[in-house]
C-alpha cells in the first residue's frame, strides 16, 4: 500500500523514552518543529512505562503499546505486534521501555533521513529529519553519564541533542512527562512532571525555565531562613513595593509584616511553602526578591 505524505505534517523529532528502575520513574522527552508535540509523542504510565510515538506518528501506539506492556510483553514484542497489521509502518517511528528499563525501538525504512535510534541502559533515544545521527548518539551519551531526578536527566539529554545539531528543520516545541506512583500533586494521582512548551523560538530553555518553576512549587526547600535582619529587609521592602504592605517602617517580624506575606504566598500558590514562624522558604524569598 503506497501512502502519500506531506513532509510538513511529519512529527520530525528527536526524543528519548527513559526508566529509572531504582525510583519507579518513567518518561519521555521531545523537541520538534511541530506545533505541540507534547500532544502527539509522549505516553506513559507508572509502574508499566513510556512510548515515544513520531515521525508520521500513530497516536494509537501511545495507549495500545502500554496496554500491551501491562499485560507483560516486552518492549520488543509490543512493538512487533504494533506494527505488524499498520500499512504505513515504513513512515513510522516509535520507542517503547518497561519500568524496568528494557528498551526497543522501531525506525521505517521510508522515515526522512537523518533518521534512526539508539538503545542504551534504561533508555531508547531516537529521531527522524535530524542535522545528523549525532544529535541522538550525544543524546544517548548525555543520559548515560548524567544522575539525579529522571525529569533533569530527560532534559539534559534532549539539551545535548540540540546542540549536537538537532531536527534538520528547526525548532518549535518540546515537552518532558515523568510518572511515579503517587508522586503527583497532593498524592492523589502518578504525574510526577507534565509540561510543555507548544510554540516556542527555544522551546527547551523555554522548558528548563518552566521545570525550574515546578520544582520551586512542587517541593519547599529544605533551607528555611530566619527573617530578622537583612532578611526582614528585604521581605519588608518587596512587600511595599506590591503594595502588600503600608510602610518601611517595620524593625521586627511583626503581625503585619506576617499577614502581608502570608497574602502574597497564598496568591503565589506557595501554600505548602508557608510557616507560621519566623522562617521563609528560601526558594520564596529569591522569587520575592525578583518581584
Amino acid at each position: 500500500m503506497n501512502i502519500k505524505v506531506n513532509k510538513d505534517q511529519l512529527v520530525a523529532t528527536f526524543s528519548i523514552v527513559a526508566a529509572d528502575p531504582a525510583t519507579g520513574e518513567v518518561g519521555v522527552a521531545v523537541q520538534s518543529k511541530f506545533l505541540a508535540v507534547g500532544s502527539v509523542v509522549p505516553w506513559a504510565k507508572a509502574g508499566v512505562g513510556a512510548v515515544a510515538t513520531q515521525s508520521w506518528a500513530n497516536t494509537a501506539y501511545g495507549p495500545e503499546g502500554l496496554g500491551l506492556l501491562e499485560k507483560g510483553l516486552s518492549p520488543e514484542a509490543v512493538i512487533d505486534k504494533l506494527i505488524a497489521d499498520d500499512p504505513g509502518r515504513s513512515l513510522r517511528q516509535v520507542a517503547i521501555i518497561n519500568a524496568d528499563g528494557e528498551a526497543s525501538a522501531f525506525t521505517g525504512h521510508e522515515c526522512y533521513d537523518w533518521a534512526g535510534h539508539k538503545i542504551g541502559k534504561h533508555h531508547s533515544c531516537q529521531g527522524n529529519i535530524l542535522v545528523s545521527e549525532k544529535t541522538v548518539s550525544e543524546m544517548s551519551r548525555s543520559f548515560e553519564e548524567s544522575s539525579g531526578p529522571l525529569a533533569e536527566r530527560l532534559l539534559q539529554a534532549i539539551t545535548a541533542a540540540q546542540h549536537a545539531g538537532g531536527d534538520s528543520r528547526g525548532k518549535q516545541s518540546a515537552a518532558v512527562y515523568v510518572l511515579q506512583k503517587e508522586a503527583g500533586y497532593g498524592g492523589y494521582n502518578d504525574v510526577k512532571v507534565d509540561l510543555r512548551v507548544d510554540d516556542h523560538r527555544e522551546p527547551i530553555e523555554e522548558l528548563q525555565r518552566l521545570y525550574e518553576l515546578h520544582k520551586m512549587y512542587a517541593a519547599p526547600s529544605a533551607e528555611k531562613l530566619p527573617i530578622k535582619e537583612d532578611v526582614l529587609t528585604v521581605i519588608v521592602e518587596q512587600l511595599v513595593k506590591l503594595d502588600l504592605l503600608e510602610s518601611v517602617d517595620h524593625s521586627s517580624y511583626d503581625s503585619a509584616v506576617k499577614e502581608a506575606l502570608k497574602t502574597f504566598c497564598l496568591r503565589e500558590n506557595f501554600d505548602d511553602h508557608w510557616s507560621e514562624e519566623a522562617l521563609i522558604d528560601e526558594s520564596v524569598l529569591e522569587y520575592l526578591k525578583n518581584q
